[in-house]
């Protein structure tokens, strides 16, 4: 069992043993469970322990970026010269689960100034448009260390 899952069900036991199913005490119940895991880490697989660290992780960094692109995009749409270089880019892609090349053209697409355009047939590669590109390898290199690195991270 995934032990994100075991964590959060050790939650609910949790508020059905105290009665209570405030958010408070189930938040509380999920790090009591949480800490629980932790002490018998030695009896369960350690690559899924730390997945939902990565999960917030990976979430962290999203809003981040989304925080520095609509600042971008703000600032570029709002300033008197346009000097936009739009453009479509082909991203090879690391990944090969259809979740995960998924959640990778959702994340970039909720990014303002880009949108996932397409999914080669067999897979491979990623079609982007962004709004304003100095150096296409340079954005792909940036996605590839982040969010591409990030999910294949966190859910593999």
């Amino acid at each position: 069992m995934n032990l994100f899952l075991l964590n959060l069900v050790l939650a609910l036991v949790w508020g059905a043993v105290t009665g209570s199913f405030a958010p408070a005490n189930l938040l509380f119940g999920f790090v009591l469970g949480f800490f629980s895991l932790w002490l018998v880490r030695d009896r369960v697989d350690r690559r899924n322990f730390y997945r939902p660290a990565r999960i917030v992780r990976l979430i962290w960094v999203f809003l981040k970026e989304l925080c520095l692109s609509s600042y971008r995009v703000a600032r570029d749409t709002l300033s008197p010269q346009m000097s936009f270089r739009p453009a479509i880019i082909a991203m090879p892609l690391d990944l090969k689960k259809d979740a995960e090349i998924t959640l990778l053209a959702n994340l970039i697409s909720l990014t303002p100034g880009t949108l996932s355009v397409d999914v080669s047939s067999d897979k491979s590669t990623l079609y982007i448009h962004a709004m304003d590109v100095d150096d296409p390898a340079e954005m792909c290199r940036e996605i590839k260390e982040g969010f591409e690195h990030l999910i294949k991270d966190a859910l593999e």
